[in-house]
């Protein structure tokens, strides 16, 4: 396995630290290389915490699955039903929570309002004063457009966090770690910006990532190690409380061009084979994530340093997922795939 990654860190310009973690059925490779960043820093392991991202969304996609399952919410259920009278006038019966989940909620990139707030930090903080006021009143003056058409959405994935809180009756992040990170054992994965990498951003070093208005769209830092262990509960789904819920995640539930939907996760397929990946950029770091459960097998690659535009590492992190599908599949075919319609 360690061949189809030796190129990655090259594809990641101004990088000190890159992490990538591997399984193929019952075998694991985690690989490490460089520095958690500014003077040097410490090196590398499998526990060092990159900021993930948009890939922060799938775990607020699980969260969704596993509410539902325990019957608190119905992922066809309008946005408006577990939100306060007049919080969202704007939302039709039409915006409901698997369409956030699945990004054809209609609702757009981002909400209004933040571009304005973001324009002072753009090259290092552009989320940072947005905070929950601020998304409150976009939510108030948001008229999604028509439902149904793929479009990526962090303002949906936020608002899907935002609701399921208010359904739980707690932050975002603490409901996120009680239903979601404690139970798979997810010790190096939470919210906090401090015992993290020093990200870059064409060489130059940034502030940790700050995204306090819609932290379930992307605001979560996690390790190579704990980021296998997430990956590795999809593919053998765990006893309860999770084990429904992950199997319900990774299930798919829209179309979207040349690929499918499941909950927030992007679903893949090639001759019988099956790809489930999602990817995350902050200003300082880069993340990308993938699984099968039609050949068991399960790829991280994590990066201190934010894409641009020349910036391969998704890409070719992408095509190594595939590579190593390709080979666990011909090495040893599996019937059958846990992610279908």
């Amino acid at each position: 396995m360690r061949d189809l990654v030796e190129h990655l860190p090259a594809t990641a310009p101004g990088a000190t630290g890159v992490a990538i973690a591997l399984r193929q059925r019952d075998r694991e490779l985690v690989l490490v290389g460089g520095t958690t960043g500014r003077h040097a820093g410490r090196p590398v392991t499998g526990h060092t915490r990159f900021e993930l991202g948009s890939l922060t969304k799938t775990f607020t996609g699980l969260l969704l699955a596993e509410m539902a399952d325990r019957g608190e919410v119905d992922p066809t259920d309008p946005v408006q039903l577990h939100l306060p009278p007049g919080a969202a006038p704007g939302l039709g019966p039409e915006v409901t929570l698997v369409r956030l989940a699945t990004h054809t909620s209609g609702l757009p990139r981002l909400p209004p309002g933040l571009r304005r707030a973001a324009l002072p930090h753009w090259r290092t903080n552009p989320y940072r004063d947005f905070d929950g006021d601020d998304f409150a009143a976009a939510l108030r003056r948001t008229r999604p457009g028509p439902p149904g058409r793929y479009r990526y959405s962090n303002f949906g994935g936020a608002l899907l966090g935002h609701t399921l809180a208010h359904v739980g009756g707690r932050p975002y992040e603490e409901l996120l770690a009680e239903r979601v990170l404690r139970p798979l054992n997810l010790r190096d994965t939470d919210f906090a910006t401090s015992d993290q990498v020093t990200g870059h951003l064409r060489g130059r070093a940034r502030p940790p990532w700050e995204i306090p208005g819609m932290p379930a769209a992307g605001g979560l830092r996690s390790s190579a190690s704990d980021m296998l262990r997430y990956l590795t509960a999809h593919l053998s789904p765990p006893t309860p409380p999770l084990g429904r819920p992950c199997a319900e995640a990774i299930r798919s539930h829209a179309p979207a061009g040349g690929h499918e939907v499941c909950l927030v996760w992007n679903l893949r397929r090639r001759l019988g084979r099956d790809l489930l990946f999602h990817s995350g950029g902050t200003r300082g770091c880069t993340a990308f994530a993938a699984f099968s459960p039609s050949t068991a097998t399960a790829f991280v690659a994590l990066a201190n340093a934010g894409p641009t535009v020349g910036h391969s590492f998704v890409q070719r992190a992408y095509e190594a997922a595939w590579t190593l599908v390709e080979r666990a599949a011909e090495a040893r075919p599996v019937e059958g795939s846990a992610a279908t319609t």
